[in-house]
């Protein structure tokens, strides 16, 4: 019996991975670097979970390498704030099915939770963005990969997910999108449904329950066909 939705964000929720590569680029710019990432960049950095790791990960390949840590602590966080400004501007809408499904996930019961990589001010920000409400209002748990000592695809996060939902994998569903996400996720004894994005869709997700084109309800699992779905 499935007693809560444990969803990634990025690429889960919404497809917000061209939002994240525009407020790095305009943050490089800000820096003075000539660094811009396209997007079969960033497709490949993709495999790297965490901004500041994709930062260290691309640095590391350049001849010199202009950042310390402490820079690019400060760097993240300004691409942080430009990105929560970016999808602020509006344009950004959640993924075709997701919104009806937690709507139904909550009126039937069931628990919320989140369980990313990115950072609780990514989850608020897109939340107000999509929602107009506080995360908190829509998810019961929230685990951001800062708050964790590996991420993806370490289990940690999903771990801390369940410790704070006070249930076991086999009570819960993941939602992910990318193979990190799936590996995580079933480390922690998680089936996961994929929903692939446009940055993950070329990824195997072998060992996910189900791979689905999205999360409306024409592609859901018998196991959730109990949700009243509009």
């Amino acid at each position: 019996m499935i007693r809560a939705l444990i969803f990634d964000v990025d690429g889960t929720l919404a497809e917000t991975e061209e939002a994240h590569r525009q407020a790095f680029n305009e943050t490089f710019t800000a820096w003075g670097l000539d660094w811009h990432w396209t997007q079969a960049d960033y497709r490949d950095l993709l495999k790297i979970t965490g901004g500041k790791e994709r930062i260290r990960t691309y640095q590391a390949a350049l001849p010199i390498a202009p950042l310390t840590d402490a820079d690019i602590a400060r760097m993240h966080g300004e691409k942080t704030a430009r990105y929560g400004e970016i999808i602020a501007s509006g344009g950004l809408t959640l993924r075709p099915g997701v919104g009806e499904l937690i709507a139904a996930a909550r009126k039937a019961g069931l628990k919320l939770a989140v369980a990313t990589t990115t950072n609780l001010p990514n989850v608020e920000a897109l939340a107000q963005c999509c929602w107009r409400r506080p995360a908190r209002e829509i998810f019961d748990v929230i685990a951001a990969g800062d708050e964790v000592a590996a991420k993806k695809p370490a289990p940690d996060v999903y771990v801390l997910a369940l410790h704070r939902l006070g249930l076991p994998a086999a009570d819960c569903l993941a939602f992910e999108d990318s193979e990190n996400g799936l590996r995580a996720a079933r480390g922690a004894g998680l089936r996961v449904l994929m929903t692939p994005s446009a940055y993950t869709d070329h990824e195997p997700h072998e060992g996910a329950a189900w791979r689905v084109p999205s999360l409306e309800a024409a592609h859901l699992p018998a196991e959730l066909s109990g949700l009243p779905l509009p």
